[in-house]
């Protein structure tokens, strides 16, 4: 199985979205009020990365539209893309080791961000402007954090920050109250089935209901390792009475081992919507991230009671926080798969 990877953290430059075009035009066409401090915020796999690069890639433009969307076309426009703008600045939880491997390091450190600081006090190189993206802004640890706020207060002239954040409220107030904030555009079903489509997703509905309303994640999901993956699990969910704890949970063990925490994040985002369309079915409503087993819902519905359902879905909730922490990813699963089997009897 293919561990589902970040959506928004893709290695080249990302497109405006079709659902982003008015909100970048209309901010970009602002551009002689900009904050100096702005946060985009919403779920993940809704773009807000490619959104927040292109706002940069505005900003940075020399010869920008009349609406002030960047032209494309000029030396600053040609650096973005490349990644090489000496006055654009991308910190996210990623560094690149000494073999060119690109390596995860989450939380955002500390001297990341005093680094950060010493370039925003450096002359722009091209006279134009200085951008820096931080994506997401709740990855930077406490110490990070307070590095930043004076900055924030204080950029020097024509310095701009643009932070992203997935899980806003995980951001520390002192750094939300200090930058202008605005929700991510999000498509409407259709329009995010609609470019899915043109991706090449077969199931468009299906996926995108998987991934809560998120096109990008829908379309990393829709990767045919992944699916068959999922469709082992969802079966197992499906039919409690045979399910085996020790038998899935082996699956855990058979990734590589720098992929079996992710595998674990993954199993546990799968029993949470499995858990949480339960509840739904217990309500008497439909299923709404699996909606490609809806017919397994009503008989599970009729013999599981809510309230202990209820709890199981919030020790779930619990444990899902301490995927970072040190933890045996297999025995983690085997404990939460004995604990949903335990719901039917």
């Amino acid at each position: 199985m293919a561990v589902v990877p970040d959506a928004e953290s893709l290695s080249s430059f990302p497109d405006l979205l079709p659902w982003q075009m008015a909100a970048a035009h209309e901010l970009l066409s602002a551009r002689v009020a900009w904050p100096h401090a702005l946060m985009l915020d919403g779920p993940r796999g809704i773009g807000k990365r490619a959104l927040a690069l292109n706002l940069a890639r505005g900003l940075l433009c020399e010869t920008p539209a009349a609406d002030g969307t960047a032209c494309g076309n000029c030396a600053s426009c040609h650096y973005v893309a490349a990644g090489q703008h000496p006055d654009l600045q991308l910190i996210e939880p990623f560094v690149v080791d000494e073999d060119g491997e690109v390596k995860v390091q989450d939380p955002i450190l500390i001297d990341r961000i005093r680094a950060l600081i010493d370039w925003v006090q450096l002359t722009s190189h091209r006279g134009r402007a200085k951008v820096a993206v931080i994506v997401p802004a709740e990855s930077m640890n406490p110490a990070a954090a307070n590095a930043l706020l004076k900055t924030l207060e204080e950029p020097p002239p024509s310095t701009y920050l643009i932070l992203v954040a997935h899980q806003p409220g995980r951001v520390p107030a002192t750094l939300r109250s200090r930058c202008r904030r605005m929700p991510a555009p999000r498509p409407e079903a259709a329009a995010a089935e609609a470019w899915l489509v043109q991706q090449g997703v077969a199931k468009p509905g299906a996926v995108l209901a998987q991934a809560g309303g998120s096109p990008l994640t829908a379309l990393a999901m829709a990767a045919p390792d992944w699916q068959a993956e999922r469709a082992v699990w969802m079966q197992a969910f499906a039919r409690p009475e045979s399910l085996s704890p020790v038998a899935l949970a082996a699956r855990i063990d058979a990734a590589p081992k720098d992929q079996r925490r992710e595998r674990l994040g993954q199993a546990m985002d799968w029993a949470l919507a499995w858990t949480a369309d339960l509840a739904r079915a217990t309500a008497g409503g439909a299923p709404a991230r699996n909606v490609d087993f809806a017919a397994a819902f009503g008989p599970l519905a009729a013999l599981v009671a809510p309230i202990p359902l209820f709890r199981y879905h919030r020790t779930l909730l619990r444990q899902r926080a301490l995927v970072a922490h040190p933890l045996q990813p297999r025995l983690v699963v085997e404990a939460m798969l004995i604990g949903y089997r335990e719901l039917f009897r």
